[in-house]
């Protein structure tokens, strides 16, 4: 009963990679970048919105690549310090008066009020800002965290993609900061999975039902949020950019998503608890806080990444090649379709291998997820912790 569990794992784990490699939308492929564009004959006007809080370690690397955007059109900075209490504030109008560019707005909302996550009542209070301080609206709204640095081109390439292709939404996934030890294991990885649950080559069809984004650059055209509610319609949403997009598309919008070469998260993961807090903070939410949905993840990266080490060696222990030769084949489909993200990330292919050992930390993040969620310390960021959307 045994061999005959272990060669029926070892064979649904083959074909689950044989399914992910060649019908997930090619989502191992890195080639996703922004879509081919040329220079609008009049460019639009954009309002650039970063919700901070407590980044005042943070800021001084990303915001002056804000202000200094080399962008041939009006384009203006809202910083929206949402009650910071390491002078995020006061550091966002000293770093614009040493570097002269954009003109940099900083405004406070006050509290979140009841039933809205913190950043997206930042991001409420700074796109109203944004439609309001001049005689007509922006055309677009470039929302981006403020960990996020960007190229002096990055705003204009961003918008001419957009007018280029006739898209209302164009995220770009930040290439986040590789580092340390745990950062090269944890964070390609992370990318990777994200990839694999919403595929960009999906997303990106015109008539594409797979909608998400990547909350650390977005920009958005005006005309389209205030068509989709943006951000009234999704103020519970702890994930909240995918719900942005999904809000979006369902209003008819065109959203596009894909790989950045010019934009980077500038803010460090040095321990693993510090990349475990990024991962958990949100896990369960991703899972609608459903206990059966969390059986099936964890069912399911047991399956898919912890199955094909476990089936070689047990089949080569046990004598047993085909066993070994399932398991061994799922290893190396798993290795192969990694190997794009980790030269993405200028990483050694060497750490390929070691996914199933990465993918058993996402496997505990999720369960813990579960577990604060249900002690009460669920979804939390910055000293807020967010009720499930029923709840709030």
């Amino acid at each position: 009963m045994g061999l005959l569990t272990a060669a029926c794992a070892a064979y649904a784990s083959l074909a689950a990679w044989l399914w992910l490699t060649l019908a997930q939308g090619m989502f191992w492929r890195t080639d996703v970048r922004l879509p081919p564009r040329t220079a609008p004959a009049r460019w639009p006007s954009v309002a650039i919105v970063v919700p901070a809080r407590d980044e005042a370690e943070v800021l001084p690397r990303s915001l002056p690549s804000l202000i200094a955007q080399d962008y041939p059109g009006e384009a203006e900075v809202i910083l929206v310090d949402d009650g910071s209490t390491d002078g995020t504030g006061e550091l966002a109008r000293r770093l614009a008066g040493e570097h002269p560019g954009l003109p940099l707005t900083v405004v406070s909302p006050g509290d979140p009020a009841p039933g809205w996550t913190g950043k997206l009542w930042a991001l409420r209070h700074g796109i109203a800002v944004a439609r309001t301080a001049h005689a007509t609206e922006p055309d677009f709204l470039l929302l981006t965290d403020a960990d996020i640095a960007h190229e002096p081109d990055s705003l204009r390439e961003l918008v001419a993609a957009a007018t280029s292709a006739d898209l209302d939404l164009v995220s770009q996934m930040a290439r986040l900061r590789v580092v340390g030890v745990w950062e090269r294991l944890v964070v390609p990885a992370f990318v990777y999975f994200f990839a694999q649950l919403y595929p960009f080559r999906r997303i990106n069809r015109p008539s594409a039902r797979t909608a998400a984004a990547a909350g650390g650059c977005v920009l958005l055209r005006t005309t389209s949020a205030v068509r989709a509610g943006i951000p009234d319609s999704i103020r519970q949403a702890v994930i909240d950019d995918v719900s942005l997009a999904r809000a979006v598309q369902r209003c008819g919008g065109r959203i596009w998503l894909g790989l950045a070469e010019r934009v980077d998260s500038v803010r460090p993961y040095p321990a693993l608890a510090d990349l475990w807090r990024m991962v958990s903070r949100s896990a369960y939410a991703q899972l609608r806080h459903q206990p059966l949905l969390l059986a099936g993840a964890v069912a399911g990266l047991v399956l898919v990444y912890l199955v094909p080490p476990a089936a070689l060696l047990a089949g080569l222990m046990t004598g047993h090649p085909a066993v070994a030769w399932a398991g061994g084949l799922a290893w190396l489909l798993m290795a192969g379709t990694y190997l794009p993200m980790l030269r993405y990330y200028r990483q050694p292919a060497a750490l390929a291998p070691l996914l199933p050992f990465t993918a058993l930390l996402y496997l505990l993040m999720t369960v813990d997820s579960a577990v604060q969620h249900y002690r009460g310390r669920g979804a939390s960021w910055k000293g807020r912790t967010y009720a499930r959307p029923s709840d709030a």
